[in-house]
Formats: structure tokens, sequence, C-alpha cells
């Protein structure tokens, strides 16, 4: 159903009304009223009274029109009886700011009858909704106009967005407080704002992702349609000390698996609302520029991208009044991995043309007193490096803005230089950000009304720029679940079971055969033959808890190994298994483990009993095709290794690839494992061979 009767109903009642300011109905029941040019507005209380002339009715079942969205702010125990009556009056959108009843059962039965109905409910247990392009205001606090839509799951951290926002000159186009998300949740809200022309910035801020996948195709939505989506999400600390009964479970944490969905989704996970702001300014304000420069600077890369790490970092020159402050910049720019590359000699040539002979002409830029002596200097220098084409973006540092401050007879023409740095950056198509340590003067405002980002603190704008300037492109999701009935259950997750599950799904395995006594291993291993390899099963960390015997080069120290690991662990089976060395090999951990939200995730990474140690891994919603398995090898911090370090010959990362599609393959075929993984995963010159797996049943 369309959320249009939630953003813009054409009739809205507002029920548990109040005119005593010190209550949440009285706020709604005001915003309601603010928007009476467009739409009906009725008031319900039970009580009686009015606000601002408008007479309270007793009940929805009394009002003259049929009301398309009705706000409830009545306590708990009345909510549902509200709700009814709304149905019963013919209203489908309910915006519910209590919570709706005991408990979350009894929320979802709310829900529940709201749905049956073809309604939609928000909340229960929420903020409220804005839409400044509808002059709809049901919530409370201050919501500047702008073209920023926010989904959030924290009203105080909407209030705090906002007044980051206002200070900087934007605000918001629509704002939805989720609440307990009973029935509209967060992809919803996502999509509606998604499909809305006046928003241009979409940021979420979720506790709860629900339907994890759905979420992800959502932001993958979003980066088509050209609308960046800006993140925030818990979970950068991990306090509860979770065990795990596997590698793969102590690596994957619940703020990894974001981290993997918003990199291939092409959304922007941030750490901070101040963060959030700064990028939505720069965003807002560059519009599609940023997306043509990244998109020039991975072709300028060529092919061999995913080879190297991706396209070449944003290019920067920084332009300042001040030595000190532009080479200030120039390091904070660099911190945040942007590139501040030395200037051309056409480009030092222009800017030469317009400093004093003691000014610096290389990347930084220092004007040396020319803005001083005469202000439209700025504008002439800013021109030549946005033109000049070494770099992508210009950052002006320094005193730019406040002239006017100490000055007032400089207030003109410092606003025309300011309408002269908005044009040369549009006509250059490349981007401007001013950082100043002015703050609301005229000439600043000029800057925002031509596009420019203005920032109080240079790593405010360096921030700013490295986030805005990642994750342009196509987004790459992982591929939908196969529309298939899972395969029948397993008996266990024990290295014999999962051993068979993932050599009929093509990996390689070296030969073995699994005993329980020392006549069956001695037996065993004249077959495969020595030097060989004593695992004992039952173990999920085998290793640590000597489990596992290497070499065994004859009878002798295979009886020897069985008596000392039999009594040492107590298990009761064991595998007899070739030994397997290849030169040029490297240890590789891939697994899958099954989150809550998002179901299963992939997991590929340094591997051996160094796993945790290197924590070098990289995730993906799983399945995996071949190209995105390859990608996520090439993207581990000690990739090198697998591509030639020091001269050694590449690995075969088409079988890496492969043999990590296919056991993403099995564990969604077999919803019943929590985890699955193999470690190691040796892989080498000349394919890949899995040398121990492990699974963990519900």
């Amino acid at each position: 159903m369309s959320l249009d009767a939630l953003f813009d109903p054409r009739c809205v009642a507002v029920v548990g009304a109040s005119a005593n300011p010190a209550k949440w109905g009285y706020w709604l029941a005001s915003g309601a009223l603010a928007g009476r040019a467009r739409r009906t507005v009725h008031l319900v209380n039970q009580r009686g009274g009015g606000l601002d002339g408008v007479p309270f009715v007793p009940g929805l079942g009394c009002l003259p029109t049929v009301p398309e969205q009705v706000v409830v702010a009545v306590p708990p125990s009345q909510v549902r009886g509200v709700v009814v009556e709304g149905l019963a009056a013919g209203a489908r959108c309910f915006t519910v700011i209590t919570s709706g009843g005991a408990g979350p059962e009894e929320e979802r039965e709310l829900a529940d009858l709201v749905t049956a109905h073809g309604g939609r409910l928000l909340g229960p247990n929420c903020m409220g909704v804005v839409d400044t392009t509808t002059e709809l205001r049901l919530s409370w606090g201050d919501f500047p106009a702008g073209s920023v839509g926010l989904v959030s799951q924290s009203g105080n951290l909407a209030l705090e967005i906002g007044r980051l926002l206002a200070r900087a000159g934007q605000g918001f186009s629509r704002f939805v407080s989720l609440g307990n998300q009973r029935d509209i949740d967060a992809a919803d809200a996502l999509d509606a704002l998604i499909a809305h022309d006046a928003t241009r910035v979409v940021a979420a801020y979720v506790e709860d992702f629900r339907d994890g996948r759905r979420l992800a195709r959502t932001l993958a939505a979003a980066r088509v349609a050209g609308k960046p989506v800006l993140m925030l999400a818990l979970g950068r600390s991990d306090a509860s000390g979770r065990a795990a009964a596997s590698h793969t479970g102590a690596l994957v944490s619940a703020r990894s698996v974001v981290e993997a969905v918003c990199r291939d989704a092409g959304a922007l996970l941030l750490d901070s609302a101040g963060e959030l702001v700064d990028t939505a300014v720069l965003l807002t304000a560059a519009g599609n520029r940023i997306g043509r420069i990244r998109r020039d600077a991975a072709r300028a890369t060529g092919s061999g991208a995913a080879e190297t790490g991706g396209p070449r970092p944003l290019r920067v020159a920084a332009v300042g009044d001040s030595g000190g402050q532009g080479a200030l910049a120039a390091d904070t720019l660099a911190a945040r991995g942007l590139d501040v590359p030395v200037l051309s000699e056409a480009t030092r040539a222009a800017v030469a043309a317009h400093l004093p002979g003691h000014g610096s002409c290389g990347n930084p830029v220092d004007l040396a007193g020319a803005g001083e002596a005469d202000l439209r200097s700025y504008a002439r220098v800013v021109r030549a490096l946005l033109d000049g084409g070494d770099t992508d973006a210009t950052v002006l540092t320094g005193y730019f803005g406040d002239y006017a401050t100490a000055n007032p007879d400089q207030a003109r023409q410092e606003c025309e230089v300011a309408r002269e740095l908005g044009e040369a950056a549009r006509r250059s198509g490349r981007l401007l950000v001013v950082h100043t340590m002015a703050r609301d003067t005229p000439a600043l405002t000029v800057l925002r009304e031509h596009g420019v980002p203005v920032y109080e603190r240079i790593e405010q704008a360096a921030t700013a720029l490295a986030h805005a300037t990642r994750h342009v492109g196509t987004p790459r999701t992982a591929p939908p679940l196969p529309p298939r009935t899972p395969a029948g259950p397993l008996p266990d997750g024990s290295y014999e079971t999962v051993r068979a599950l993932l050599a009929q799904r093509g990996l390689a395995f070296p030969a073995a055969e699994f005993v329980t006594t020392a006549e069956e291993a001695a037996a065993a291993a004249r077959r495969t033959g020595y030097p060989l390899v004593l695992k004992a099963m039952g173990l999920a960390h085998k290793t640590e808890a000597g489990g596992v015997a290497l070499g065994i080069a004859d009878e002798t120290a295979l009886r020897t190994a069985l008596t000392r690991m039999r009594a040492s662990t107590g298990a009761g089976r064991y595998a007899v298994e070739e030994m397997v060395a290849h030169p040029h090999s490297v240890e590789l951990i891939v697994g899958v483990r099954r989150d809550p939200a998002f179901g299963p995730v992939a997991m590929v990474g340094l591997g051996g009993v160094t796993a945790e140690l290197l924590a070098d891994t990289a995730l993906a919603l799983a399945p995996l095709t071949p190209r995105h398995a390859r990608d996520l090898l090439l993207s581990l911090r000690h990739a090198p290794l697998l591509t030639g370090w020091r001269g050694a010959p590449t690995v075969d990362l088409d079988a890496a690839a492969d043999a990590l599609c296919a056991l993403t393959r099995a564990a969604v075929e077999h919803p019943e494992l929590t985890e699955l993984e193999v470690n190691p995963l040796l892989v080498h010159p000349g394919g890949a061979v899995a040398l121990d797996a492990h699974g963990v049943l519900r």
C-alpha cells in the first residue's frame, strides 16, 4: 500500500489533542493546524476544549469527513479502542505515538488489525512524521526545511541532526520516526524517500534491521536511483563477549555484517550525527558532480581497478590566506585518504599570475596576503585551480567569509566574490569546499546558495569529502536466494558430514578414512600412505584441544599419536588423512554465519590457527557469485600474498572463489546450519584444497 496518506493526507485527525504545551497532544495538534491551508484537520479529545479557535470533538465517529491519517496520542490502554474506532470511520493510516499495549504481542495484534483492513501503521512508540514539502508536521520539535530525508528509531537523535543541519543551512524534506516498527519499517520508509523528488540525500538511524535482506535491496535501489544513503547503526563496540562455536562465529560480528551490506549496496555507514550532517551538506550541495568525478577516476585507473584496490583517490587542492592553515589542511586531507598532488607547471603558472612574489603556488597554495590586498584574488586563484584539471576538488581554508565582520564596508564585495566562487565551481564541474573561521555571515549564505558547502573545522571538510566520494557506481548486492526447497537436514556438523556435503559441491579434500581404533587407523594409513595427519572428531577447535597431529611418518608414530590424542581429548572417532602440502600456498578461512536479520553471511579471510589474531576478513551476504567472491579475496589486507608477493606465483584465485561459492550455496541450502566453515582452505597456484571443515547446527 502506498504511504501517500502518511506524508500528505487530505484529512488528518489528532486523537489526544491538548491545549497544554506540556503535553505531546499540544505539539501534535498545533503542528497539524500549521498545515490547514493544505488539508482538513480534526482535533479529538473526549473531554472537550479547543486550540487556536478549533474546537475539540469527542470522538472519531463524530467527524464530518473521513480522516486519511489518525495520529494517536492517548494512554496505551486506549490505543486499540481508538484504532478500532478509526477503522470504523474509514481511516487507513495510523501514527501511534504511545506504546500500543501491554507488550510486543499486543502491538503485533494491533498492526495485524490495521493491515487486515488494508491500512498501514507507523509505530507504536514513535515520534511521528514530518514532510516539509506538504506542510505536514506531526511531531514535537523543530524540523527545518531542506532536502535531507531522515528515517530514525531515535527521536532525540533526529532533533540533534535537525539542529546541526539548520546551522549548516540545510534541513529535512521528510522525517519518519520508526518506533517499534510493527508494520511500517525502515525499508518501507526508505523506499518512500527514494521515490520522493524533493529528497536528495537519504539518512537513516536503525537499531533493529528486521528483514535485513529486504533492507539491503532497498539500499541498493537508492544508489541506482542516485540517492545517496547515509547510515548510522549501533554495534561498533562488542561488550557482550559472545562465545563462538567456530572461528567464523568469532570473526563475524553484527557490526561487520552491517558494514558489508552497506559497502555492497553503496550506502555510507558513518559513526556520528556530525559526520552524517557534514557529509549530507556536501552531497546536497555538490549534486551529481561527485558521481561524475568518481566515474572519471575509475576510468582513469583502468580495467585493473579491482586488482589494485579500486579507482584512484580524490585529488584535492588546498588554498588559503595562511601558510599554516594551508599546510594543516593538506595534512588533514591526506590523513583521510585524499590525494594532495603536486600541481602541473601550467596550473602553477596560472596560479602564480594572481599571487604576490612571495606567495606559494604549490599545493597547498598560500595567498600570502593577496586576499587582504584584493578580495577578488580568492576568486581568481580558486578559478585557476578548478580550471587547471590537476585536481577534482579545491578546499579554500582560512579567513574568507569573515572580512565583513571586521570591516562592514567589505560586505558587498565579499558577497560578490562568494558568488564568483560558486559560479566558478559550477562552470568547472568540480567541487569547491570552504573551511572558514566565520559563522553565519552574508558571504557564507551566498556560498551555500550557490552550492558551496561551508564548514567551521577543516577536519569536517576533509571527512565529508572522503565519505561523499566513496561507493559511487553500481551497487553490488548478493543475488536473491534460489527459489528452491532446502535440502534434507544434516545429522550433525562433524567434519565427516560437512566434508561429504562440500565434496558433493566440488570442494577438493585430501584422501581420508574415518576410524575408531588403532588397528583401523593403521589399516587406513597403509591405504592412504605416509606421511599423514590424524584428527580427533567432535572438536570445534581441534588444534587448541590437542586434536591434530601433523606429519606422522610411520605406524609407530601413528599409534603413539592416537593414544595421546584419545587421552587428551576423549574423542571416540578419528580421521586418518593424507598430508597435503603445496609450494607457494596460502591458508584461508572461508565460512558462513547465519545472522538473525540478514540471514547467511559469507566470510573469507587469512586462515589457519592465526585467523582470529590476524582478523583480516571480508564479508558479504550469501550466496556469492564467482566475481563477488573474487573481489572479496582481493579486498583483504593481505591480498598481495595471493597475487604474487615478492615474486611468488599467483595462487589460483578462480579455484578459491569457486570454493567460497560452493560453501555459500551449501549454507543457503541447509538453513539448519547456523555456521559452516572450512579452515584452512589451502590455495596454491594449482588450485585449492580444504584441509578441515566444521558446521554448527541450530
